[in-house]
């Protein structure tokens, strides 16, 4: 066992978008922080961001792979519904260099980047924390430790952390996602393939209780599907959506497959020095699939916990993470998990659903609240009649 006597203020675990933000956050604030990763992984991702996320998180334009002008949903019966952004876009990002850029960020700001995988958490006598990992390339038998008042357990959907230090941890609900990135092919005259359009395919054969997808990066395209359902074939799912649309030759350059999941744990800290965030703690949102801002923001509002409980000493203080997010996101993830419960759970369903969305009004406040991430109350008129439409779809009074 490699001993380290040295003590961090914080130790990070996971270095995805929550966790790099996380120790860049604390970083920037004067705090010792160390940062350890297991490289090499890149979650599928559709790369989605927002407005809000590039403003709030300063992030610079040249890490856009391409802005997303409009959506195109397609129901079961093959109905398209364009969705137009007016006015805004939709920025792409490629996970395997955006990850990186944000880890970077982190140790020009001064948090120390340790190559490795997680193992435990051990306490000294006095309380400190000891997380033991093992070293990038290292043997299998072969133990590091690194020592920190506080940890931030943002290692994925199934957290190690979580299950080790939180009740309840590591168990969330989870769709299990997988995508094929291809290179993209020349823009389509008849509209197929449009490199500044994502394209949401609402079909059983491709998912029996999410949703596949084309997501365009630039160069290349994210085509991927998910599903909660324990056996349902998410690689064959993936063929068949490529050969449908056209991308069946396209020259696949990888494959990568993880669980998201899709509700926030009802606890993300241990009562004493530890705090979950992004999708250790379960902050995806349902229905979408939208995880990066709301990753980053859970790594953020982490952060600011653990720099109260450091200048506190007060373990309540951890709690402050949850506390916020759920403030200011819980009304949105509870309308998103009954709007995926309802719509859908079958093909009839999510025909009716995919109608739904040629409504100006739905448009409109789908964008917005995409965009700017809440829901806006301006317009009281325009909710009340999506509330009137979205029941006459419910009750089967209007025509699919």
């Amino acid at each position: 066992m490699t001993a380290q006597t040295e003590i961090f203020d914080c130790v990070v675990v996971g270095g995805g978008p929550s966790g790099a933000t996380a120790a860049d956050d604390l970083a920037r604030a004067g705090r010792r922080v160390a940062l350890l990763d297991r490289a090499g992984r890149i979650k599928p991702c559709g790369g989605a961001i927002p407005p809000r996320c590039i403003a709030d998180f300063a992030l610079p334009p040249e890490l856009l792979v391409a802005r997303i002008r409009s959506a195109r949903m397609v129901s079961p019966k093959r109905r398209d519904v364009d969705m137009p952004i007016d006015g805004g876009f939709v920025g792409m990002v490629d996970r395997e260099h955006f990850d990186e850029w944000l880890r970077e960020r982190a140790a020009a700001a001064g948090a120390r980047r340790i190559g490795g995988t997680f193992e435990a958490i051990a306490r000294d006598p006095d309380g400190t924390a000891v997380v033991r990992y093992r070293p990038k390339g290292a043997p299998a038998d072969a133990v590091a430790e690194i020592r920190a008042r506080a940890v931030i357990g943002a290692d994925g959907a199934r957290s190690a952390v979580a299950k080790a230090e939180v009740k309840g941890g590591g168990a969330a609900r989870c769709v299990f996602a997988y995508h094929e990135i291809v290179r993209s092919p020349v823009p389509a005259t008849d509209g197929a393939f449009d490199p500044a359009r994502c394209d949401v395919h609402y079909r059983g054969a491709v998912s029996p209780d999410f949703y596949g997808w084309i997501f365009p990066h630039g160069d290349t395209t994210s085509v991927g599907t998910g599903s909660a359902r324990k056996g349902f074939a998410l690689r064959d799912a993936v063929g068949k959506l490529r050969a449908d649309v056209g991308l069946g030759a396209a020259e696949t350059l990888r494959r990568e497959g993880a669980p998201i999941p899709m509700k926030p744990l009802k606890r993300w800290d241990n009562g004493r020095d530890l705090v979950l965030a992004g999708d250790a703690a379960g902050v995806v949102a349902p229905a979408s699939g939208e995880g990066i801002y709301y990753a980053m923001l859970g790594g953020r509002l982490a952060a600011e916990a653990v720099a109260e409980f450091l200048q506190t000493g007060k373990a309540k203080a951890l709690a402050g993470a949850r506390r916020r997010f759920m403030k200011e996101h819980g009304q949105v993830f509870f309308i998103l998990g009954l709007m995926q419960a309802v719509w859908y759970r079958s093909d009839g369903m999510r025909e009716r659903f995919v109608k739904l969305c040629r409504d100006p009004d739905v448009q409109r406040l789908t964008w917005d609240s995409y965009m700017n991430k809440r829901i806006r109350r301006s317009d009281p008129m325009a909710h009340l009649r999506v509330f009137f439409k979205d029941m006459a779809h419910l009750l089967r009074l209007a025509t699919p």
